[in-house]
């Protein structure tokens, strides 16, 4: 055998010394945990990241509920310091456009017409003239009043959905609230581009939108009014996507419409029987007061009559009360 050459043992050394210590490099991580060290620590590390965000998500959404409660206070404390309504506030909302003078002088004059017809009608009893001008003078002019406020509340709900889409299709143009509330105020239908008409005016003199929808609200006491006020004082104090706030609250409304026509549609046999029956006697009474009248004047002639009349009178409105009382539904 040759000897060996110290040169090549040397350099055989030294590169199994190196591989040796490369290798040792590469195993040691695995072998002494301080792999397992560092995977524990980066999943520390982002499970606390992710408890901060969850944190964060929790702190915000907890911030809006009490953005939409302090709202919700707000707006029932405004409400309930404006419960005292006036008549011109009544006027208002049947959108009549007279005078408090000229809306006593039409009931004056209602009151004097009832009372010459009654006259006419009943020359016999002369004491019926003065209850029917009351209830011409007092109770007709009201009646008017609500039936036109309700007329008019309807067709303001009718059109409310879309004007709040065109609110949503002019906020995802990039346009402004103002400038969507102005296109309602030119282009919807009446009532609803009046009121709308009064907030942009409002809004233009330097009134905030938040007072400009309270005095909607008071215009227009509906809960659908009070949603679109809401949304509008939640976006304009903790900020938010209001086009897509507006779209969800366009499908509510609409949802509430269509559930209130089916609930007409549903309750339409039962209103028709009660008025019916509601209405027949009078028809009756009538009838046969032109047919025959000395035969059923005995009925306000005699004071017997008279009791009889005012206890069917009686039962008659209690029936009335107990079947409306049965066929109006909240919803």
């Amino acid at each position: 055998m040759g000897e060996i050459d110290p040169m090549q043992a040397m350099v055989a050394l030294f590169a199994a010394i190196a591989f040796a210590a490369i290798v040792f490099i590469l195993v040691n991580p695995y072998t002494s945990g301080e792999k397992k060290a560092e995977k524990r620590i980066s999943s520390i590390s982002k499970s606390g990241v992710r408890t901060s965000e969850r944190r964060g998500a929790a702190d915000q959404a907890s911030a809006r509920r009490k953005a939409v409660a302090d709202t919700l206070k707000d707006l029932e404390a405004r409400q309930k310091s404006s419960e005292k309504i006036d008549f011109h506030l009544r006027l208002q909302r049947a959108g009549l456009k007279i005078t408090l003078k000229g809306y006593w002088l039409m009931s004056l004059a209602a009151g004097a017409g009832c009372t010459i017809v009654s006259l006419i009608a009943f020359p016999t009893a002369p004491l019926a003239a003065p209850i029917i001008g009351f209830v011409g003078a007092f109770g007709l002019p009201r009646w008017y009043v609500a039936r036109a406020t309700k007329v008019r509340q309807t067709k303001f709900l009718k059109e409310f959905a879309n004007a709040i889409d065109v609110i949503v299709r002019g906020i995802k143009s990039g346009l402004p609230l103002n400038e969507c509330l102005s296109i309602i105020a030119r282009e919807s239908p009446e009532p609803i581009a009046s009121e709308i008409r009064e907030v942009v005016e409002e809004q233009r003199v330097g009134v905030p939108i938040s007072e400009c929808l309270d005095r909607l609200m008071q215009r227009v006491p509906l809960a659908e009014v009070k949603f679109f006020a809401v949304v509008i004082a939640i976006q304009q104090k903790s900020g938010g996507n209001l086009s897509e706030a507006l779209g969800n609250l366009s499908g509510v409304l609409r949802d509430r419409v269509r559930l209130q026509m089916k609930v007409k549609a549903m309750s339409a046999e039962a209103k028709a029987s009660a008025g019916v029956l509601a209405s027949l006697p009078p028809i009756v009474g009538l009838l046969v007061y032109l047919t025959s009248p000395s035969y059923i004047s005995l009925l306000w002639q005699l004071k017997t009559g008279q009791l009889l009349l005012l206890g069917s009178a009686f039962w008659m409105s209690c029936g009335i009360l107990v079947m409306r009382k049965m066929i109006n539904f909240k919803f």
